[in-house]
């Protein structure tokens, strides 16, 4: 099946079909902002509009009836509305799922060959011809015309307007199949029709697109029922009626979860909940739900044999139960059927018991529509489709199936909110009656808002609906009232009777994919606080606990759900009451990001409604990346090999043993033992920090503000503070700080206009306290890391206090063992890893003194490599820079070499030699943290009794510590050299020389900075500061003068940039790559600025934030924009006389090529000038706490217009 072209069909059907609907409307005088009126000179039989054309628009004949009803639907629709927009929107809405619809359903069935007459509609059975067949030859199909719709179609036909007589046609033939499928095709002698636009010759248009765009093969149900090894095949390709709908719906579904992002209005519920169920999941679902509950009390079936997915022991044993049912017991509902997918393949299932049974697949069919299979839903239109699924496949089995006017047990949800009473006088007169009649309009208000989730009581609800189609009968005068009551109520009520029989009946399987919604409003969160406040998460696990009540006892409720319900607190209730009350009897727990079509990750299970004592049976796909195929592929491997070692047999009692009950079926017995002693719970607390309401405000990453106001270089505002970051163990991530000035006085008491505290200032009196923090939000595994006492926590990065402090480091060795994740896993295998998780984990001691000394030495290690680089507040140094200071000591030098490399390697130059040092230290530095995280998962392993189950080993990619990167690391060369030009770093001291405050001349002796606190990058050498000289005058004073070049070389062939030598590689860095790193490097908060004029690098001149003042930008445009176009204006005039002057054509077109490229530039340099100029007239000077992100907008800004002058960060 293509879904590539079934998606983009369908996705842009609705945006057609929508848009030429709203179209033919406002032809008709009726828009999204209001309703025409007829003008004065219309008639009873012609009505004209002014709708704004050149000609009044003209409505006569049936259409005034036509356009009146569709008036009167927006109207009536506007009353339970916010707006008469909202109205027309969705009844427009409404006529084009109307129509796509039975687009589809005619298209499956004339491929198919279901239609009546066997005439093709859409289509023509010569794939060569474009006019459709019933359009060749109406006559011999079965529509029935009158004498004037004769004369019509040959009319039509002589004058060629084929499309006319296409629409024409199609109407009948909807009208004709209102016969066979009247759910599907109701009468369309309304609104509908008027506004149908279709056509078959444009090759624009819907119906092309649908019979061009999509196989045939893709709609046709397969002729066999079995696959080669005698499985059950799924349904055909019945299966493409669900993908439509799903993929329909897809782009308003991303519209209303982007827009709302939290509560979602009823109108919109079900295409933010519509979620087409994965076929092999369905199969999956069904086979051991419907398929066990069969197999379970027939003993001799051979049913097993024919299903994929049925679930067995390891011991192949089933429990088999001593009850007789017959094939019509085997009651199947799904309350939140959607398009019907788990409906049509329980249809195949139970035609294979009817046949075990000696039934011919003609009865069979219909009994299985009449008497197994249930369905509802809230929106009409995945139930149009369902109906229409379901009897497709009861005529796949039987020809005669939609002509023998069976009834079928789907509905869809329709609400009572409109009627106010069920009683009329001189009608309904059986008082007994009538209140059942009451009783239906007070069950049924807001039903298609609370659905299936209500509770109908039982009732004699056939008698009811015999009493309603008697008073339909009824032989009495009626007047005005009761006319309108048979009319408009009696439907309606009739409805509301076949919704309550089906919602109040037992049944033995209740199957179903519920909506996943958290954050509901109205009345629909009202109704599930009231009614099932214990598990009003979302509203899956309400549909998980409501389930149960549809179900027989030791009956079977099959779900796909976010597997989320297994593990965090918020569903304890659910999980206690699952454990305590039914059973689990099989679960396929999804890999993470495996079920594309939703963000979540799911599972998929069945339940037993009753006790069992058998084990559950459970697959564990959580390592198997890939997307839904590779999930399974998976379960069929487990199911064929049960000692794979992902299925498990589990008894859910044992869930018990662990605190909060999740359903940790992979844990080993020796895993539950860790559980007989104490938690971690009792030997720590664990906090969620403070929350600023207000990030941008009061925190910065810790190089933006003035240093002297940062407490760790003794300020007395900025305070550093924990905020989770990127999977780092041991030590690192300390990039934030807070405004914490005057203890916190202004984050404490942040406040909106109406004194509503918008921070919330938790736990702060845990703060400056020595402790564990972690990430609290995780892509993988858990890393947590050493947090001192001068550390504050923000709730991205919470902490633990061991009760002990001398434990911490015990505990800090133990959160990042494998032990540890092990059991992080059972409890909450998510992205988040909250406080109360860890308190949960079993925590044992033992060889105290070994963990801690391990734990310190990765600790340092950690620390180490995290001060190695710039963005750390306690660099002091770039490594190839400390490491140059040792060269002196050769005989050093060479055993250290000896050492990390067996050898000498041959080497070009100091800086050469440099980078081998830190190539080894940083190799020599990851391979001692690897060997001890695996040591100290060992002696983890060892104490929880775990060796049979894991292993010791850490992958590469899990130590957090750097290798050395040859390009990474001289690009962080070249970026401290840069620093130390602009003043930030020098040569002479440690750590920063500069960040703010008073500048200080005696910090830079050996490499004096840039004056002015301007660089300008060029592409050749115009300036005495230019940026290649500055950086080659660097490398002079850290390396020596003699060996300029071989380190030049080595810089230029780590950079790997275009040029022809090493000068012209390391510019070309500088205009075009190192801004780009530098904003990557600081996270898009650089402190290096780059003014910058655009694509011909006509001008760019880096400058230091922390240097800025109010005349910066006045300095660059005067000292350095402005002799920058002289330079221009001088070469273009050289340029010109080589032109002029020289005979050899290799130089003028060199010549040529330059002038043309100086003449760019010097425009663009202009243009540039006349952006700056009004900047620097407006002398801008910044407030180094605002931070990069204000400051960066504050200095391109004058009278409220920004001027891009800098880079785009």
């Amino acid at each position: 099946m293509n879904k590539t072209a079934i998606k983009n069909f369908a996705v842009w059907a609705r945006e057609k079909l929508i848009s030429d609907i709203t179209y033919k409307a406002s032809m008709l005088g009726i828009t999204d902002s209001g309703i025409a009126e007829p003008l004065p000179i219309s008639t009873n039989d012609l009505l004209f509009f002014d709708i704004g054309t050149k000609d009044y628009a003209e409505v006569s004949g049936n259409e005034i009836q036509q356009r009146k009803a569709l008036v009167d639907a927006i109207n009536a629709k506007e009353k339970g509305s916010k707006s008469y927009k909202e109205a027309f929107e969705y009844i427009v809405e409404e006529v084009a799922y109307t129509w796509f619809n039975r687009l589809i359903a005619i298209r499956f069935m004339e491929i198919n060959d279901y239609l009546p007459s066997g005439i093709r509609v859409l289509s023509s059975e010569n794939a060569a011809k474009n006019e459709p067949d019933f359009v060749t030859t109406p006559f011999d199909t079965d529509l029935e015309f009158t004498p004037f719709e004769q004369d019509r179609v040959i009319q039509l036909k002589d004058e060629n307007k084929l499309d006319e007589l296409f629409r024409m046609l199609f109407i009948k033939q909807c009208n004709k199949l209102h016969e066979v499928l009247p759910e599907l095709f109701e009468k369309t002698d309304d609104y509908s029709e008027l506004l149908l636009t279709i056509s078959f010759t444009d090759k624009d248009g819907i119906v092309y697109h649908l019979v061009h765009n999509i196989d045939e093969i893709d709609f046709r149900i397969n002729d066999e029922m079995y696959s080669e090894n005698g499985k059950i095949k799924a349904d055909g390709q019945v299966e493409i009626i669900g993908w439509m709908y799903q993929y329909y719906i897809s782009k308003k579904h991303d519209e209303i979860i982007n827009i709302y992002k939290g509560t979602v209005k009823k109108a919109d519920i079900p295409a933010a909940t519509q979620l087409f169920t994965t076929d092999w999941v369905v199969r999956y679902m069904v086979d051991n739900s419907l398929g066990r509950y069969w197999i379970e009390r027939n003993p001799q079936s051979k049913l097993a044999e024919k299903l994929d997915f049925f679930v067995t022991p390891k011991d192949g044993k089933i429990n088999y139960i001593d009850e007789k049912v017959s094939p019509t017991d085997l009651t199947f509902f799904d309350p939140c059927m959607g398009s019907g997918h788990i409906l049509v393949y329980a249809f195949d299932v139970l035609m294979e018991i009817y046949r075990e049974c000696g039934y011919s697949d003609r009865d069979a069919a219909l009994n299985i529509v009449q008497h197994n299979l249930y369905g509802m839903d809230i929106d009409k239109r995945a139930y149009q489709l369902a109906y229409f699924a379901v009897m497709m496949k009861a005529r796949s089995y039987n020809r005669r199936a939609l002509t023998q006017g069976i009834f079928n047990n789907l509905s869809v949800c329709e609400e009572s909110n409109a009627i106010d009473r069920f009683a009329c006088d001189g009608i309904t007169n059986d008082k007994e009656q009538n209140k059942i009649g009451e009783y239906l309009l007070e069950a049924f208000k807001d039903a298609q808002e609370l659905g299936t989730l209500q509770t109908v009581k039982q009732a004699d609800y056939k008698s009811f609906a015999e009493y309603l189609l008697d008073l339909e009968n009824t032989k009495e005068q009626l007047d005005l009232f009761s006319t309108s009551w048979l009319n408009d109520v009696a439907p309606k009520m009739l409805q509301f009777t076949k919704q309550a029989q089906i919602m109040s009946n037992k049944y033995a399987v209740v199957c179903t994919n519920p909506p996943y919604m958290g954050k509901l409003e109205s009345k629909l969160k009202a109704f599930v606080i009231d009614n099932y406040k214990l598990y009003s998460s979302d509203l899956f696990s309400v549909f998980m606990y409501r389930n149960f009540g549809y179900c027989k006892a030791d009956g079977y409720s099959a779900f796909m759900t976010p597997f989320v319900w297994m593990f965090i607190k918020t569903y304890e209730e659910l999980r206690s009451y699952i454990i305590q009350n039914k059973s689990i009897t099989t679960l396929v727990q999804m890999e993470y990001s495996a079920f594309e079509e939703a963000t979540v990750p799911i599972c998929s299970f069945v339940l037993k409604n009753g006790k069992d004592t058998t084990k559950g049976l459970y697959f564990r796909l959580s390592d198997f990346k890939g997307g839904m195929e590779v999930q399974k592929q998976k379960v069929l491997e487990a199911m064929q090999n049960n000692q794979c070692g992902f299925f498990y047999e589990t008894n859910e009692n044992s869930f018990y043993k662990i605190p909060g009950n999740p359903i940790a079926y992979w844990l080993s017995t020796n895993s539950f033992a860790a559980y007989n002693g104490k938690t971690l719970k009792n030997y720590a607390l664990t906090k969620q920090g403070f929350k600023t309401g207000n990030n941008n405000k009061f925190l910065r990453f810790w190089f933006e503000p003035n240093s002297k106001r940062f407490s760790i270089y003794g300020g007395a505002k900025w305070y550093p503070c924990n905020k989770g970051g990127d999977f780092r163990r041991w030590y690192g991530n300390n990039e934030y700080v807070v405004n914490w000035e005057n203890d916190g006085f202004e984050l404490i008491n942040f406040r909106d206009d109406k004194g509503k505290q918008l921070s919330r200032p938790q736990n702060i009196q845990y703060n400056f306290h020595e402790g564990i923090t972690w990430t609290y939000i995780s892509s993988s595994l858990i890393s947590l890391r050493y947090s001192s006492e001068n550390m504050m926590f923000e709730s991205a990065g919470p902490m633990c206090f061991p009760n002990d402090t001398t434990k911490t480091l015990y505990m800090l060795g133990f959160l990042n063992s494998i032990v540890a994740q092990h059991y992080l896993f059972a409890l909450e295998p998510t992205i988040r890893y909250s406080e109360g998780t860890l308190l949960r984990l079993p925590f044992l001691q033992g060889k105290e003194v070994e963990v801690i000394e391990k734990v310190e030495k990765c600790i340092d290690d950690t620390k180490y490599d995290w001060d190695s680089f710039e963005t750390s507040w306690d660099f002091t140094k770039h490594p190839l820079v400390r490491l140059s200071k040792d060269l002196w000591d050769a005989t050093d030098v060479g055993a250290t070499m000896s050492y990390y490399y067996g050898g000498h390697p041959k080497v070009g130059s100091p800086l050469e030699l440099c980078y081998m040092l830190w190539q080894g230290e940083c190799n020599e530095r990851f391979h001692k943290l690897k060997a001890n995280e695996e040591e100290l998962n060992r002696i983890f392993i060892d104490i929880y009794g775990l060796q049979d189950e894991l292993t010791p080993e850490v992958e590469d990619k899990d130590v957090t510590v750097r290798k050395a990167d040859l390009q990474r690391d001289i690009k962080s060369l070249i970026s401290y050299a840069v620093g130390c030009m602009l003043g930030r770093y020098s040569l002479d001291i440690d750590g920063l020389a500069y960040a703010g405050g008073e500048w200080d001349d005696s910090k830079y002796q050996t490499f004096i900075p840039d004056e002015d606190n301007c660089i300008p990058i060029t592409d050749e050498e115009y300036f005495e500061d230019d940026i290649v000289g500055l950086f080659c005058a660097w490398l002079k004073k850290v390396y020596g003068e003699d060996t300029l070049e071989e380190n030049l070389d080595f810089i230029a062939n780590a950079l790997g940039n275009k040029g022809k030598t090493n000068r012209e590689v390391i510019r070309n860095y500088f205009l075009n790559g190192f801004i780009k790193d530098h904003i990557k490097t600081y996270q898009k908060r650089p402190i290096y600025w780059l003014f910058d004029s655009g694509k011909q690098n006509g001008f760019k001149a880096l400058v230091y934030m922390h240097r800025w003042n109010a005349d910066t930008i006045g300095n660059v445009r005067v000292e350095y924009l402005h002799r920058i176009q002289r330079v221009y204006e001088k070469e273009i005039i050289r340029m010109q006389e080589i032109i002029d002057n020289s005979h050899d054509n290799k130089e003028i077109s060199g010549a040529t090529k330059r002038k043309e490229k100086l003449q760019k530039q010097i425009k663009e340099t202009k243009d540039y000038d006349a952006k700056i100029a009004h900047l620097a007239l407006s002398r801008i000077d910044i407030d180094l706490d605002d931070g990069v992100k204000v400051n960066y907008e504050k200095v391109q800004t004058a009278d409220g217009k920004k001027m891009q002058i800098l880079a785009k960060i």
